[in-house]
């Protein structure tokens, strides 16, 4: 073979190497997001002052198969159809004006949402100013923002298999309020890290 005809053939196998390598990269991204860890851009002043508007998290998709988020947990989910609307569809009719939403929609909309889970299933919750109560009991949240919220004395028992859902921005937040609470199915996962802005990459 002439010097020629060899360089052609080195020249030739390192393009396939460097399109083996690209579709491999390529096929990895789209394994990582579409299974293990998705990107979400915070699209909304609902987590100030814990998230910005632009701020970019890190999504785990993988331990929600193996256990249930807490509460304090920030998580990426399906809201309920209706919850992206003005205003906000409730699943519950009968709805006292005294309580949150006790139920959502029966089906779930095309739209992602991050928020924090403040409850549940089993308890009993009722939001006073922006308060939780669980069972009676206020919550301590030192990363909720200072509202005058609507009041929701009346009790409500968070169904089983569901939480209940709230921006900590309170004032500022369309969320299980209004809406109801989110099946566990539709909780794509935790959003455990921020990447971006530079100034505000850590840990959530």
């Amino acid at each position: 073979m002439s010097v020629a005809s060899r360089e052609k053939s080195a020249d030739s196998s390192s393009l396939v190497e460097l399109v083996a390598i690209v579709a491999v990269a390529v096929a990895l991204a789209f394994v990582i997001q579409a299974f293990l860890i998705k990107p979400f851009r915070i699209p909304s002043e609902s987590m100030v002052p814990t998230l910005a508007i632009g701020q970019r998290v890190l999504v785990d998709r993988v331990s929600g198969h193996f256990s249930s988020p807490d509460r304090g947990d920030v998580v990426v989910f399906k809201p309920p159809a209706g919850a992206d609307e003005q205003p906000s569809r409730c699943g519950a009719e009968d709805r006292a004006p005294d309580s949150v939403c006790p139920r959502p929609t029966r089906t779930r909309s095309d739209a992602n949402f991050i928020k924090r889970v403040v409850g549940a299933p089993g308890d009993r919750i009722k939001v006073r100013d922006g308060d939780v109560y669980i069972n009676g009991r206020r919550q301590d949240e030192p990363f909720a923002q200072d509202c005058e919220c609507p009041e929701y004395d009346r009790e409500v028992t968070i169904p089983p298999g569901h939480f209940f859902m709230m921006g900590d921005n309170r004032g500022q937040s369309a969320d299980s309020r209004e809406w109801g609470p989110v099946p566990e199915d539709w909780i794509i996962g935790n959003a455990f890290f921020t990447y971006w802005p530079p100034r505000r990459v850590g840990p959530l």
